[in-house]
Formats: structure tokens, C-alpha cells, sequence
């Protein structure tokens, strides 16, 4: 914003309604720039999207790579093919339009998290300002990992169990665009948000919930729920059940020395 601390300060609530209507609309310029774009590159855009129900997903490939340099080179991912149909008229329009402005807004999110900084950072002192950029960077960063996580290593595993799955040579699996979207959006967004962890820890040793000798004490039975989450998130195979539950756990470690660094922090202070 262009005013400083003071000078927001003496804003009318008028005023600063008028600054969020401004944000807001610079925001959504850049989501509907953004979003246009998307929708333009149509073809791309559902190349990105559908690449994981792919037979030779990069995820499937590396992996092979992984087991040959192991000392076993015949082996192979069995090809498959799921069909994706769409069964209503304006189910392929709609899901484009809905996925350019879900990507749109993804794309975007730089841009709107450093508005809406720009927004409450007058309202903030100096030490809290660094702070939120800390928390705002570090929360953002999880979340596209959780994403990442998901797109390359849950939802391929899992699309290619749960859509070659039969239970009788009879039935043929047609999976629904509709379908395959939402599924995708929700293990994408469940991923982005599981990752929150260590930032969740952070609050609740700020709080004096928690401490690191808690986590510590409990890590058997942390490993132990995380590993019933992996498995009620993910396809019944041992795989993706190892895929998902370590860098879970690896979280919930980061969680411990998180809790405990805030924990000197405060003690410091204290001194």
C-alpha cells in the first residue's frame, strides 16, 4: 500500500474499504489474465493435467530406473489404459473453464499473498512484519511440496490401482472426466494442507501445547497413525503405502526439532 503505518492508521473505515476494493480487483485482474492464458493453452493444460493416468508417467519411469540400478533389469510397469469419457453435453467445457480458473488462481497465488500482505503489513510492527513474511513463504513452500507430492507420486499410484482394478473380467473400467478431476483436486489439496505439520506443531508449542520430549515420547505411535492415514488416503498396495507414509513421518520429525527450537526461542527471550 502506499500509505504508511501512520497515515493508514487515520483511514476512515470508508478508506479502507476502498483500499481492499482496489486490492481485490487487481487480484482478480491477474487470476482472469492468468486464467485466460490457461484456457487459451488448452491442450497443454490437460496434457499437465492428465499426464499421471499415463502408462509411462515420469513417476513410473524413474522408479524403474530406481529397481534396475538395484541389480534387476527386466523389470517393468505393466501397460495399461484407462478410457475418460465424459457423459453430460457440457461436462468438457465446464471442466475447462473450471480448471483455467482453479490454475488461474494457483498461479496467481504469489502475486495475491503479496497483496494481501501489502494490505495488513501497516497494521503490523517491524518484528511482526518479518515474521508473517517468514510464516507466509515457509506455509506457501509446504503446501506446493504437499502438491507436488501428490501430483507425481500419490494420485498416479493411486489412479493406476484404483482404475485398473476389476473384479471380473466382464467389466471394463470407464472413468469419468468429472471424476477424474475431482479426485485429482481433492488428493492435491489433502496433500498441500497434510503438509501444514510442522507449521500446526509450530503454533501449538507457541501455545505451550505441546513439547518436543511429547512428540518424542510418542513417535512410535505417531508412525503407527500415519501409516493408518497413508493407507485410508492411498490404494491398498504396499508401495504406495511406503510412498506417502516416509515423508510423513520425515514431516512429523521436522515437527519435533520445530517445536523444539521454539521452545529455546522462548527461554531465550525470557533470559
Amino acid at each position: 500500500m502506499e500509505v504508511n503505518k501512520d497515515e493508514n492508521n487515520l483511514l476512515t473505515f470508508g478508506g479502507h474499504l476502498e483500499v481492499f476494493r482496489r486490492m481485490l480487483f487487481r487480484i482478480l485482474a491477474v487470476v482472469g489474465c492468468i486464467a485466460i492464458a490457461v484456457f487459451y493453452f488448452k491442450e497443454e493444460t490437460f496434457r499437465l493435467l492428465l499426464a499421471p493416468s499415463e502408462w509411462d508417467f515420469i513417476t513410473y519411469r524413474q522408479i524403474e530406473r530406481a529397481v534396475h540400478t538395484l541389480g534387476m533389469p527386466d523389470f517393468r510397469f505393466e501397460k495399461y489404459h484407462v478410457e475418460l469419457i465424459a457423459t453430460e453435453l457440457s461436462s468438457q467445457f465446464m471442466t475447462h473453464v473450471t480448471a483455467a480458473v482453479g490454475l488461474g488462481f494457483l498461479g496467481a497465488s504469489p502475486y495475491v499473498l503479496y497483496e494481501l500482505f501489502r494490505f495488513v503489513s501497516p497494521a503490523l510492527y517491524e518484528n511482526e512484519r518479518r515474521y508473517s513474511v517468514q510464516a507466509v513463504v515457509i506455509i506457501y513452500l509446504l503446501f506446493i511440496v504437499g502438491m507436488w507430492m501428490s501430483y507425481f507420486v500419490l494420485f498416479p499410484i493411486s489412479f493406476r490401482f484404483l482404475g485398473t482394478y476389476s473384479v471380473s473380467s466382464r467389466i471394463h473400467s470407464t472413468i469419468t472426466l468429472d471424476s477424474y478431476i475431482a479426485t485429482f483436486t481433492t488428493l492435491t489439496l489433502m496433500m498441500g494442507l497434510v503438509f501444514q505439520l510442522p507449521v500446526i506443531a509450530f503454533v501449538f508449542a507457541k501455545l505451550n501445547f505441546i513439547t518436543a520430549d511429547l512428540l518424542s515420547h510418542y513417535r512410535k505411535h505417531a508412525l503407527l497413525a500415519i501409516m493408518m492415514i497413508a493407507a485410508i488416503i492411498t490404494p491398498p498396495d504396499l508401495m504406495t503405502l511406503v510412498l506417502v507414509s516416509i515423508p510423513l513421518y520425515l514431516l512429523y520429525e521436522i515437527s519435533i526439532r520445530v517445536v523444539k527450537w521454539t521452545h529455546i526461542r522462548k527461554d531465550k527471550q525470557k533470559d
